[in-house]
């Protein structure tokens, strides 16, 4: 029992250090190459994970190996726009100046029903209003839509407004984080006065508490039927 937990937990955090190579992204992010390897080490590390009658070296090689040659190709990606076209592959231009690029979508075999699709998931419905719609090479679209559709900024509108500044969490679930506190330039009497003036006496009836820096609140309270 104890061997088989530990085999678990072994191949567990060689299959999480494999993730953190890949970077914070998303499933639907991935390039082809990150989702295979995804694919090959979570197939490799069930293996031995199932049958403890294989060594477990029988998982962990493969494992590592595959890792090592990630990092090998992640540093050739980097350094060589060749290389990187190789294996990434390159993004596809299928709208260009509200006209479809047919031959494009027939290489990349987007049909126009996906497509329309992923447009009205932008808050898109007509052609006309893009300029240019872009296939990345993670499969996900990139629309740029005509200046005279863009939504107007301040600086368009020509409104001054300030900045308010990264919000931190201060409270979280009934949990104090003092480093964030300390951050804003704020101290416990502090949160204490802006907790009463919300009505909210004890920190443990906090869902969250944020503050930019602009000293701007936003507060949550829990909701004790949940």
């Amino acid at each position: 029992m104890f061997t088989g937990l530990l085999r678990t937990i072994i191949l567990y955090i060689l299959i999480i250090t494999g993730v953190r190579l890949m970077g914070k992204r998303q499933v639907g992010e991935l390039e082809p190459s990150e989702l295979v390897l995804s694919l090959i080490i979570a197939d490799l590390a069930s293996v031995p994970m199932q049958d403890y009658g294989i060594p477990l070296l029988t998982g962990v090689v493969p494992i590592l190996t595959l890792l090592s040659v990630t990092m090998i190709l992640s540093v050739l990606t980097m350094k060589s726009v060749t290389f990187r076209a190789l294996l990434c592959g390159r993004p596809s231009m299928v709208v260009r100046d509200g006209a479809l690029d047919q031959r494009e979508m027939a290489k990349t075999r987007l049909t126009v029903d996906e497509l329309l699709e992923e447009l009205r998931m932008k808050g898109y419905t007509d052609l006309s209003q893009i300029k240019y719609a872009i296939l990345e090479t993670n499969g996900q679209l990139s629309v740029l839509p005509y200046a005279n559709q863009k939504p107007p900024t301040a600086r368009d509108l020509k409104v001054s407004v300030e900045e308010g500044g990264l919000p931190r969490v201060v409270v979280s679930d009934g949990r104090l984080l003092e480093q964030n506190l300390k951050a804003l330039g704020h101290d416990r009497p502090w949160l204490d006065r802006q907790l009463a003036q919300r009505g909210c006496r004890d920190l443990d009836k906090v869902f969250l508490l944020l503050v930019d820096e602009g000293d701007a609140v936003y507060f949550a309270q829990k909701d004790e039927s949940a």
